[in-house]
């Protein structure tokens, strides 16, 4: 997603959105009964973006584009999916094999992958595509109709991680963010752990409680793997999930490499003192907030990831590091600049040519800008049986701030 400024104010919702919201607010509400009132936040996560039919993911409503929620790099310029194409063939070349996209959203990076491996004639013997959203899975198959047949050809869609590891790449843009994840505040003694409950009036509020003591060893071991140590009444997150995803993924990858695309930073800096309300984020209509109880059902919610726990359960699932760096360093490696310089040279006589020029550099500085998504976004290549060093790489290595 792009970087967006917090608002006060959000747009109207709609009569469809209204009957939609209070549908998943019924649903919490049950929840957090059956709980004894009280529900840990990452399972409200649960139901508001994943339960069937109703969270933000799972339900009907546009949420990529303009006309949706946020942008991300691949709606916003087919430069970004052109340098993860050459990375793609790289490993490939390597490894052989097949592509697996996780969570392909609209099927933008789908699209542009698969046409720029077939002019570096570089196709996989498949692109497989793991969609949890049946809406998005029928909006991905409606976009890729128009692709030439030796393209479509190729696609498949998987309800789950296959069951045979395979050879190749696996790519996860914007996935991490998106799991169901922990919050926690510091105190003097036990650390407190975020969840949601009801008011008299019935509204969802925030409310906390002693962590169980697994959460608390968590923090425990969070706090005391960092240069300082935490002060009372920090808040922060944490994502237990991401330990057994990349199980997941390094138990599906017998040969290759996992590319993991997403807002991050390395742990000292993630749980810098300084940075003491945590990295929460919700957008709607392409506003950003930090009320994860607005809207349920409605917002995306994420937080920033944790690369160097990424990084741990990577070791712990026989992985290799392969490679860190921020986004704007991998896509210069893989070659934007050319695809630039070729684009000025292709439509130099072309009428509109001035007014392409200028909407590719817009796109290369979003992409590319620190105050963009040039260093917030950070790049992470999980190997396996690759010797050689991958080239989207070549120009920077952060694997010494995890």
């Amino acid at each position: 997603m792009t970087p967006d400024t917090a608002v006060t104010i959000l747009p109207p919702l709609r009569p469809d959105e209204v009957r939609h919201g209070a549908a998943v607010l019924q649903t919490v509400r049950d929840a957090i009964g059956t709980h004894g009132g009280w529900l840990a936040f990452d399972d409200y996560l649960r139901i508001v973006l994943y339960a069937p039919g109703l969270g933000y993911y799972s339900a009907g409503s546009v949420k990529f584009g303009r006309g949706g929620d946020f942008v991300t790099a691949p709606e916003l310029s087919g430069l970004f999916g052109r340098c993860v194409a050459r990375q793609c063939a790289e490993i490939l070349q390597l490894a052989g094999g097949d592509v697996l996209e996780l969570g392909a959203g609209t099927g933008a990076l789908a699209a542009s992958v698969l046409a720029a491996l077939y002019e570096l004639e570089a196709l996989p013997r498949h692109y497989y595509i793991l969609e949890v959203s049946a809406d998005l899975r029928a909006r991905q198959e409606q976009r890729f109709a128009s692709l030439p047949q030796a393209l479509r050809a190729r696609l498949r869609w998987l309800d789950a991680l296959p069951a045979a590891p395979m050879a190749g790449v696996i790519l996860a843009n914007e996935v991490a963010d998106a799991l169901p994840f922990k919050r926690f505040t510091v105190t003097s003694d036990t650390p407190l752990e975020g969840g949601v409950a009801l008011s008299a009036e019935g509204a969802l509020i925030e409310a906390e409680r002693p962590a169980d003591a697994l959460l608390a060893a968590e923090v425990a071991q969070l706090a005391a793997s960092l240069p300082e140590p935490l002060p009372p009444g920090y808040r922060s997150e944490l994502c237990p999930m991401l330990q057994p995803w990349i199980a997941a993924l390094g138990a599906a990858l017998s040969r290759g490499a996992a590319l993991l695309i997403d807002y991050g930073l390395g742990r000292r800096e993630y749980y810098h003192p300084q940075r003491g309300q945590g990295t929460l984020r919700c957008h709607f209509r392409h506003r950003a907030h930090d009320n994860a109880l607005l809207n349920p059902g409605l917002q995306d919610i994420t937080a920033w990831v944790d690369f160097t726990r990424v990084a741990e359960a990577a070791v712990d699932a026989q992985l290799e590091v392969g490679g860190f760096c921020t986004q704007a360093a991998f896509l210069l490696a893989n070659g934007i600049e050319s695809d630039l310089a070729a684009s000025a040279a292709s439509a130099a006589s072309a009428a509109g040519a001035a007014t392409e020029q200028a909407r590719l550099a817009s796109e290369a500085r979003v992409l590319l800008l620190p105050g963009e998504m040039g260093e917030s976004f950070k790049v992470m290549a999980l190997t396996r049986g690759l010797a050689a060093p991958l080239r989207g790489f070549a120009y920077q290595d952060l694997r010494r701030s995890l």
